[in-house]
């Protein structure tokens, strides 16, 4: 989303929401915890990450969630974020999507090392340091390795992810479920719904996004959905590239889903013409992609909506009516 910020540029300050749950994390494959000591950071990076000496700590960018700074050593450098409220459970979470996406070995991102509880309260991450290039990555490139990502990342347990997440600063329910639409509609959208509901009283999108939900099979006649690995929020400020001009996306929100949701960022990612191209070529398009496109452009428009007020909810009702209409719903 918007204000989640890449690598570099370090996660923007996000409103409070004080009518959100708390979610459990559900972990599948626990990244290794530092004990506590009275800096976790320095002691990993001078044990298992081989350095000797630290030579140099410098700040990363600038923002209210998370701090972020890049660790120079004698080994290399690291990249660390750190959150003095927050637990390991958030760190954790982005840290199996950044390695189920990294296992795929198609479009890089940055390797996470460990992630650990701070001293005194909160949290860190460590994870590979990249060097960013002076460009955004190239449009068509872009599309087949994010295709090629979408195409190895497969789950044999539905749709979902073995933990739950953000996006942006709101919970992401990832409970595995074998139907896609029904995924789709309890989990993504009636989710964002209910949170409008409850945050602004707005009955009026719940209502209509409801029967959005109750109706829209009709938008995925003739295609098979089959789960792909979803980066989940993909917008330009989480896209880069490398020294090298290879693309590099970030700050992932990951779960197994449609192909076309990862597309639901697209109002403000940047994609082209080639990327579109490219894309299709990996991951060939399905009937109906165009009368789906706004379905998943939907989920984020509400979420903005959620997080950052009013000025999002007339695009979001927008494609809810206008889907109804075209629904007869």
């Amino acid at each position: 989303m918007v204000a989640h910020v890449g690598l570099i540029s370090l996660s923007a300050s996000l409103p409070s929401m004080p009518c959100l749950p708390r979610i459990g994390f559900t972990k599948r494959r626990p990244f290794p915890m530092a004990a506590l000591s009275d800096d976790p950071v320095q002691e990993w990076i001078l044990t298992e990450g081989k350095a000797t000496q630290i030579t140099g700590i410098r700040p990363v960018g600038g923002g209210c969630i998370n701090l972020a700074n890049r660790y120079d050593t004698d080994a290399g450098s690291f990249f660390v974020k750190t959150n003095r409220s927050i637990g390991p459970s958030m760190f954790e979470a982005e840290a199996i999507g950044l390695d189920a996406m990294y296992e795929t070995r198609t479009i890089r991102v940055p390797k996470p090392f460990k992630v650990g509880p701070l001293r005194n309260g909160g949290s860190y991450i460590i994870m590979e340091y990249i060097e960013f290039g002076s460009s955004r990555s190239n449009q068509s490139v872009l599309g087949r390795k994010l295709a090629e990502m979408h195409k190895a990342g497969k789950s044999d347990k539905g749709f979902g992810f073995p933990v739950n997440n953000t996006v942006g600063s709101t919970p992401q329910i990832n409970t595995w479920c074998s139907d896609w639409l029904q995924f789709y509609g309890e989990h993504r959208l009636g989710y964002q719904l209910k949170l409008a509901q409850d945050q602004y009283g707005d009955s009026t999108i719940y209502q209509r996004g409801q029967r959005l939900i109750k109706n829209m099979a009709p938008l995925f006649e003739d295609i098979v959905i089959k789960p792909c690995l979803l980066h989940g929020d993909l917008w330009s400020g989480n896209i880069t590239s490398d020294k090298n001009g290879e693309p590099v996306i970030l700050d992932p929100a990951c779960y197994y889903g449609h192909n076309e949701a990862e597309f639901g960022m697209s109002w403000c990612a940047g994609f082209g013409g080639s990327f579109y191209t490219s894309y299709f070529e990996v991951m060939p398009k399905r009937p109906g992609f165009e009368k789906r496109r706004d379905l998943y452009l939907l989920y984020h428009y509400l979420n903005h909506y959620n997080l950052f007020g009013s000025g999002y909810r007339s695009s979001a009702i927008s494609i809810i009516d206008d889907y109804l209409r075209m629904l007869n719903a």
